[in-house]
């Protein structure tokens, strides 16, 4: 173990690990919930959408938001397809209303009759980890036939993606928070099992500090970091998600 990482990481995570983190971050749109079914379809479409500009991202997360009445849960499993016109205008750079209208199908046939989407992961996750997880739920919501534009924004680790997007959401769901900055709302898939969730900045600082030696962000270097983390906190090995985002804030790497 390197112990000067490890404290850089630590000390990075001490600066980043508040409060005050969610008022410039997308997390800050489903902390806007109280319902339990809210917060996971807020978090999981605002996650969908995280990537390009923190600020983008934002705004148009909370435009979705307000589009399903504040009420995520309960428009979607009760409204009518009439009232999904609304839709029509939505964009989030290549996420288009034919996107969103699969999406939204898809989460109420799973909230209606697959038992929402914790079951859904959380019997994937029993399969054989956070893998078969990830691909058990791209399974279940891709059965209703999607468009195949759509099928890009559910990514595929079992063709070497990331699933950054993806991890993040599981990240926000089940990793336990004092802090209450993550959700830690299903308790089947432990913190030390979650992947941490890759893209171009955090591949950048984890191989800038030796963390990562791989050149390609996909599943094998996200497994990797992650293992590296493990040996940091092998309890809860993504919450260095807030290091490597601090540190790369910063520029000090």
């Amino acid at each position: 173990m390197n112990l000067e990482i490890k404290e850089f990481l630590d000390s990075s995570y001490e600066r980043y690990h508040n409060a005050s983190f969610i008022q410039t971050d997308p997390l800050q749109i489903p902390h806007k919930f109280k319902r339990k079914e809210d917060i996971e379809i807020a978090a999981f479409l605002t996650a969908t959408i995280a990537w390009g500009q923190r600020k983008t991202i934002i705004r148009n997360a909370d435009r979705l938001m307000k589009l399903l009445d504040d009420e995520p849960y309960s428009f979607i499993t009760g409204s009518s397809q009439k009232e999904w016109t609304r839709f029509q205008s939505f964009v989030h750079r290549t996420f288009q209303p034919a996107d969103l209208y699969y999406f939204l199908d898809s989460l109420r046939r799973i909230y209606l009759d697959e038992g929402g989407l914790e079951n859904v992961f959380n019997l994937g996750f029993q399969k054989g980890g956070i893998f078969e997880s990830i691909q058990h739920f791209r399974e279940v919501f891709l059965q209703w036939s999607p468009q195949k534009r759509t099928l890009k924004h559910v990514s595929d680790p079992g063709k070497g993606s990331a699933a950054k997007r993806i991890n993040l959401f599981l990240m926000w769901m089940c990793r336990p928070d004092e802090y209450n900055i993550h959700f830690g709302l299903w308790n089947e898939i432990p913190a030390s099992a979650l992947i941490i969730p890759l893209d171009v900045h955090v591949g950048r600082v984890a191989r800038a500090l030796g963390l990562l030696d791989r050149k390609a962000n996909d599943w094998v270097s996200a497994s990797s970091l992650t293992g590296n983390l493990s040996e940091f906190d092998p309890l809860d090995p993504v919450k260095y998600d807030f290091s490597l985002f601090g540190i790369g804030l910063e520029k000090k790497y």
